[in-house]
């Protein structure tokens, strides 16, 4: 698998729900690859139907949504054999809920393409939380969590489909892709850069 002599955002589409979410977030992260980082970017998100060969030639893609994921056989084959083949997936969901449609038809559609115990919680001290800055205390919270927003819980884990000793799909509930949904330039207005952990998951994902 080859994505060529630059990073470039790699989104899913799928046929099922709604894929096209948090349309500001890539640009976000991809800023903060250049702002922090000497990894040479694509500046423009490629969005890739999952059940097109074309996703083979990237190792990063991210897949996020509301509503029912129902992947079609295609889809499913594809997936499984991306993450197989080296790729890395970073699933996002954006109502923050564990019980939501995303949430639980995402999850479904893991067990039914890896099985029932793929999924799984990873350890706060995982190499994730170290890939580039550090987060000793796990993955960091978002505004969405401690504002009550959707189950009104916060997510003191993430999970993750690990195959030989590497994560190859990284799961949040803790909606991320709207935490990071805003125009960059807006980042000169927080105390704290929360893109950081973006790059954190790009920089495991290139180098794992």
């Amino acid at each position: 698998m080859s994505s060529g002599s630059k990073f470039t955002f790699t989104r899913f589409s799928y046929h099922s729900g709604d894929w096209d979410t948090d349309q500001r977030m890539p640009s976000n992260l991809l800023n903060s690859l250049v702002e922090y980082t000497t990894v040479p970017i694509d500046p423009h998100e490629k969005v890739i139907p999952l059940g097109s060969n074309d996703i083979f030639a990237y190792p990063f893609a991210y897949i996020s949504g509301h509503k029912l994921v129902q992947f079609d056989a295609q889809e499913k084959a594809n997936f499984k054999k991306y993450v197989q083949n080296g790729g890395f997936v970073f699933a996002d969901d954006c109502n923050h809920d564990i019980d939501g449609l995303f949430a639980k038809s995402f999850e479904a559609q893991m067990t039914a393409i890896f099985g029932p115990n793929a999924l799984k919680k990873i350890p706060n001290h995982h190499d994730i939380y170290h890939s580039f800055f550090k987060f000793d205390k796990g993955p960091p919270n978002t505004s969405f969590e401690l504002n009550g927003w959707g189950d009104d819980l916060v997510h003191d884990y993430l999970k993750a489909i690990e195959i030989n000793g590497r994560i190859a799909v990284l799961y949040s509930n803790k909606d991320y892709g709207c935490e990071w949904d805003y125009d960059f330039k807006n980042k000169r207005f927080l105390a704290e850069d929360n893109t950081k952990f973006g790059v954190n998951i790009i920089m495991y994902a290139l180098n794992s």
